[in-house]
């Protein structure tokens, strides 16, 4: 029954419109009356105790650093250097895209950040050069979605924090297979561009491309040092998110020359509206992942589920359909917040492993920002493309099927994921 109340109460309040932090609560009020609970000093502490965390300190300070990142001239010089080099092949402003998105996703870790600072500079570009305008938003939208795999990745500070799983552990496991997304995406991309008939840009020569690089040098570093640091044990994940914030400002203002008073203004605004909104969705996430434990959900599913716990492939094959289907309605944070906790306890039951489980479920998760009619990043590259969801959805299909081919491979073969985690952690 209490499942029941869990899942109805959840589906009622996202129905008629409630925010999805605010339909929490309320499920979780329905909950706590269903079990004579309720006390409002229960819900204080359960939302305060979830939002006072360490490393969850790092989301404000690494959404911070990708704000002042694009607007200290960071993004645009990775993006020209990559042109500098790609654009002169067929279907080169696809790959400078794909390029682009996987260097991008190692700056902010923020799929929608990612997304608005390629699309704003490559989706008029491939628009101008005569490439298909759905293809062109499809393929932006589906680089958008590496953020969340490769570190600094905000989905893995969340998971990290909610699993209780080693959040270096997860950095170090998503390079592998968000480098695995970006060549899926050149794949796709390739087998659609033979047909394509867009004339390709006059090569600019190698000073050209050393000028790039000299301009992009700086923003280069920045990947280099993070996850260097990591590695070697200098500074935790939200250590590192700080110094983030402390390069881009150098970088931004006195190697770019960019940041000024104005935009460093801007940044902070609109950094500190995307940190409250994600804290506030933490915070409301951890009353209800408080009462799943109280009122033994988990064990329900275990229970329901029990006969797949002898097959791990099976199971995670299982979850990651699951995930995929609820991504198409639920948002990507959320979806993380309140299936983490009921998931987690039927994946240990099944001996996976957490980091890999970890992965793995973000990137199922992160395909949903991609499919219609939530689609967040799939909404803001159509946004930047000036196209209907329906166009969008059309030209993201074949990049779709892409990851979700990649997905199905590494449920089929755990090892791609687990043996160069554990090559690059030492372990």
């Amino acid at each position: 029954m209490i499942l029941a109340i869990f899942l109805g109460g959840l589906a009622t309040t996202m129905m008629i419109g409630l925010p999805i932090s605010f339909a929490l609560l309320a499920t979780s009020i329905l909950m706590m009356l269903y079990m004579d609970l309720f006390d409002p000093q229960i819900i204080a502490e359960a939302m305060y105790n979830s939002a006072d965390s360490y490393p969850l300190m790092a989301i404000p300070f690494f959404l911070l650093a990708g704000e002042l990142m694009m607007a200290g001239g960071m993004s645009k010089r990775i993006v020209a250097l990559i042109i500098a080099l790609l654009g002169h092949i067929r279907g080169g402003l696809g790959y400078a895209a794909i390029l682009a998105a996987v260097l991008m996703a190692s700056l902010s870790g923020s799929a929608v950040a990612d997304t608005a600072a390629l699309g704003a500079i490559l989706i008029p570009m491939m628009k101008k050069a005569g490439y298909d305008p759905n293809q062109s938003v499809g393929l932006v939208a589906a680089g958008g979605i590496i953020a969340p795999i490769i570190p600094p990745s905000i989905a893995f500070i969340i998971f990290g924090v909610v699993a209780n799983v080693s959040i270096i552990d997860l950095f170090l496991a998503g390079i592998t297979p968000g480098m695995m997304m970006g060549l899926w995406l050149v794949i796709a991309w390739t087998l659609l561009s033979r047909a394509s008939t867009v004339d390709v840009q006059e090569w600019a020569g190698w000073p050209e491309a050393v000028k790039a690089f000299r301009m992009g040098f700086w923003a280069l570093m920045m990947p280099v040092m993070v996850v260097g640091g990591l590695k070697a044990g200098i500074f935790t994940p939200t250590e590192a998110s700080v110094i983030a914030v402390a390069y881009s400002l150098i970088v931004g203002g006195l190697v770019y020359r960019e940041l000024t008073l104005s935009r460093i203004f801007h940044a902070l605004r609109d950094a500190v509206v995307m940190s409250s909104a994600v804290m506030f969705l933490v915070a409301a996430a951890g009353v209800t992942g408080w009462l799943i434990t109280v009122a033994q959900i988990p064990f329900v599913l275990i229970d329901l589920l029990e006969p797949l716990t002898d097959s791990p492939k099976l199971l995670m094959l299982v979850i990651v359909l699951l995930v995929l289907v609820i991504g198409m309605v639920m948002d990507f944070v959320p979806t993380v917040l309140i299936l983490t906790p009921v998931l987690l306890p039927l994946v240990k039951v099944a001996g996976i492993d957490l980091v890999y489980f970890g992965v793995m479920f973000i990137m199922a998760t992160a395909v949903g920002l991609l499919t219609p009619p939530v689609g967040v990043v799939l909404n803001v590259a159509c946004g930047i493309g000036k196209l209907s969801i329906e166009q969008g959805a059309r030209g993201v299909f074949p990049f779709i099927v892409a990851k979700i081919t990649l997905l199905l491979l590494l449920v089929a073969l755990p090892e791609l994921v687990l043996i160069p985690f554990r090559w690059i952690s030492g372990g």
